[in-house]
């Protein structure tokens, strides 16, 4: 089965930012897949949008998981052939922004992070890329952090100097690169792939002392999805301005 509407699939889609990034762009017009681990609070969330008239569904997907990467593009290439919109969102802090030191960060810290913020976007990357180059304009939407600013976190003026969490910041570093190389590699495709700072969110990472509401959170990762055909590609943005690496 084909759809004309654009096909959107946005992980850890449950809760906070990508919960509302999958509202926005059902609000756009497009059939939003909202992914996630547990696939009873995934299927919860996707009731709530269909209660507000728009078009979601859920997907079990446990971004960690190699059997469930390749279930859940098997089930994507059965049912709609192809995928325009693949939004890298879930992503975990296993130590406290902010607060960390190289000295104290354990081994253990930071290979569970860099396997829910790096590995494992990047191979459900590559489980879906197929999907994505049947496209007529494949979007794909990595959610980073100013934190992962290489530029900003070595500047000693810079508002991030003080704030420094090795694991996550790497992590997320680490996810802009991978954007930089996979926007090369299809540089002479019709797909865009680019990096979100959503800001610092009210959500279960941000805390409630964040100064930013979650729908303006959703914006920067809902603008790059819907790019046209003349957007930038291989970047690093936040409410439409350009960060440093």
């Amino acid at each position: 089965m084909t759809s004309a509407k654009r096909i959107a699939v946005i992980t850890g889609a449950n809760k906070g930012l990508g919960f509302e990034m999958a509202r926005q762009l059902a609000q756009a017009g497009v059939r939003v897949l909202l992914a996630a681990r547990d696939l009873q609070k995934g299927e919860a969330a996707a009731a709530k949008l269909r209660g507000e008239k728009l078009d979601a569904e859920s997907l079990r997907l446990d971004v960690t998981d190699e059997s469930d990467r390749a279930t859940a593009a098997a089930f994507l290439e059965q049912k709609f052939g192809r995928l325009d919109i693949l939004i890298n969102n879930a992503g975990i802090s296993a130590e406290t922004l902010g607060a960390g030191k190289v000295s104290t960060t354990t081994e253990d810290v930071i290979h569970r992070t860099f396997e829910t913020n790096f590995f494992a976007p990047v191979a459900l990357t590559q489980a879906l890329l197929p999907l994505l180059k049947k496209s007529d304009a494949g979007r794909i939407v990595n959610m980073s952090s100013i934190l992962g600013s290489q530029t900003l976190q070595a500047d000693p003026k810079s508002p991030i100097y003080d704030f420094k969490a090795l694991s996550y910041d790497a992590s997320k570093a680490a996810l802009n690169s991978f954007t930089i190389h996979l926007a090369y590699e299809l540089k002479d495709t019709k797909i865009k792939v680019n990096s979100a700072h959503p800001g610092w969110v009210k959500t279960d990472l941000g805390t409630d002392a964040a100064p930013m509401e979650i729908p303006e959170g959703a914006k920067t990762g809902v603008a790059l999805a819907l790019l046209g055909e003349d957007g930038p590609t291989g970047g690093f943005f936040h409410l439409g301005k350009t960060l440093p690496w």
